[in-house]
């Protein structure tokens, strides 16, 4: 099982906004992201930060990775 550890989350537009500042995002292939600490947003991986972000859910099934997180800073509204 490969296995891919991130340090920031990359949207790439596929975020779903689930609350005011939460949102849930899926990710093809398995990843490990830290959770409960202060990690970047970016739309793309060499794109500026748009908002710092606390994960408070990882979940792992059928070769997806879904990850829950709150906005906590915005950087930029674009």
């Amino acid at each position: 099982m490969p296995l891919e550890l991130n340090t920031m989350i990359v949207t790439k537009g596929n975020e779903k906004r689930m609350g005011e500042n939460d949102f849930v995002l899926e990710k093809k292939d398995y990843r490990l992201y830290p959770l409960e600490i202060p990690i970047e947003v970016k739309k793309t991986i060499d794109s500026e930060t748009t908002a710092m972000a606390l994960i408070k859910k990882l979940e792992w099934e059928n070769n997806m990775t879904t990850i829950t997180y709150q906005l906590i800073s915005l950087h930029s509204t674009n």
